[in-house]
């Protein structure tokens, strides 16, 4: 409680701006379910179109795995109490929430869609008759999209269009990006939140959050890739032109890191994580041989503590993080995605600040990299804007209408309502 009770030292002077298209109306919260963390933020938008937190709640993380739900009662206590403090600091109850997809193994496609106009003017059917379509083809067994944005189209013959309705061509051709995730750890997902009396109102991929969080406009019109390091799970988002283009997730995070430590040094759980904390890095120094840490045994007395040099820690936690960004070296270029695209990197996450992994990561993936601190938000404390905070950040950034396409082509009333909705409803029905 004594972070909650700093709430509002980060106020800052208010930022001049407007409310943008898609904006949240009133009060609404935001919810990050992590593998080590569950934060919740109750926000409304100002006049000038940024979002203050009125609430702010957040709990040690129980019943998830890898960014999964697998125990619904302990994901449950967790959430509930991550909502309960937010909600009796902003004096209102929440229905539902924004909530950061982290589950299911997302996965991101490409689509080209080629639609015949006829020589007439374009109009929104034909724009949302493309999306469905897009989505139609990225149908798997088992999966369920999530994002259908469209990443700009081509009129006849000239391409660079952003928004072309009401102009005539005989074809019309779209590039959508689609993002979707495993069908039952969303089912998963959306069974835990209405155990908690709350709704999914709306699934936004967390690394995508990151990078609403932390990247500077010139960023994302440039090219960037945010790598959000968090607990279970390392994920990254591949920004250029204002669009999303690409994300994809690896199953390691901080928390591995943790659990190597405790292995290799037969060490409870508790304190490796004290001791990637205080003394993790990655970067050698000359005295890591002369500096001896002291270090409980598993099993043992309290007064039974082995003691190990420093250089010991970073042997073992520079193997992991080398694999980590090998492995998100192969996923960009398994993307086909050029070197241009993305030659910046943002690395955000709370595994983000281990000492000399942004070096290590201009190292293996080639780029340059810088960290990301999330834009501040006013009402929040200061302990709740760190590189930890990316995604439930991110989510009050979506919230404010940063980051959404310009074309609301969003599931609307004409479009039959998801698989994933659909089976919520039933959940929430026979529950």
């Amino acid at each position: 409680m004594n972070q909650i009770a700093r709430l509002g030292q980060n106020e800052g002077p208010p930022v001049q701006g407007r409310r943008r298209r898609n904006a949240r109306s009133g009060i609404f919260g935001v919810l990050d379910i992590g593998s080590t963390k569950i934060v919740c933020i109750i926000a409304r938008i100002e006049n000038d179109g940024e979002p203050r937190a009125l609430g702010f709640g957040w709990q040690r993380a129980r019943g998830i795995k890898g960014g999964n739900i697998v125990d619904l009662e302990e994901a449950e206590r967790a959430i509930r109490a991550a909502v309960g403090q937010a909600e009796e600091m902003a004096d209102t109850q929440l229905k539902g929430a924004i909530v950061n997809l982290s589950c299911g193994q997302p996965e991101s496609r490409q689509q080209n869609i080629q639609w015949p106009i006829g020589g007439r003017a374009i109009t929104e059917a034909d724009l949302r008759a493309i999306m469905n379509e897009g989505r139609r083809r990225s149908v798997e067994d088992g999966r369920e999209t999530v994002h259908a944005f469209p990443l700009g189209f081509t009129v006849d013959a000239t391409p660079g269009a952003e928004d072309p309705r009401g102009m005539i061509c005989e074809n019309l051709a779209a590039r959508l990006h689609m993002v979707d995730a495993a069908q039952a750890s969303l089912l998963n997902l959306g069974a835990t939140l209405l155990r908690c009396d709350l709704v999914v109102e709306e699934l936004v991929s967390a690394p995508f959050a990151g990078g609403l969080a932390t990247l500077v406009e010139d960023e994302k019109q440039l090219g960037a890739t945010v790598i959000d390091m968090g607990g279970g799970t390392t994920s990254l988002a591949v920004f250029a032109e204002g669009h999303l283009l690409h994300t994809a997730q690896i199953p390691f995070g901080g928390w591995n890191v943790t659990n190597d430590l405790a292995r290799g040094l037969s060490t409870p759980i508790a304190h490796a994580e004290r001791l990637k904390t205080l003394h993790g890095g990655v970067l050698g120094a000359p005295d890591d041989e002369r500096e001896w840490l002291p270090v409980p045994q598993v099993g043992e007395e309290e007064d039974q503590i082995a003691r190990v040099p420093r250089a010991m820690i970073i042997g073992i936690i520079r193997p992991r993080l080398e694999e980590t960004f090998e492995m998100v070296k192969d996923q960009l270029e398994a993307a086909g995605l050029s070197r241009e695209i993305g030659r910046r990197v943002v690395l955000t996450g709370g595994a983000s600040q281990l000492v000399g992994a942004r070096e290590l990561a201009a190292r293996v993936l080639d780029r340059q990299v810088r960290l990301g601190r999330p834009h501040p938000v006013r009402g929040l404390p200061e302990t709740a804007s760190g590189p930890a905070f990316a995604a439930p950040l991110g989510l009050l950034a979506w919230g404010a209408g940063e980051g959404r396409p310009l074309l609301d082509l969003l599931p609307g009333l004409e479009r039959p309502t998801s698989r994933f909705r659909r089976l919520v409803n039933w959940l929430r029905d026979f529950a």
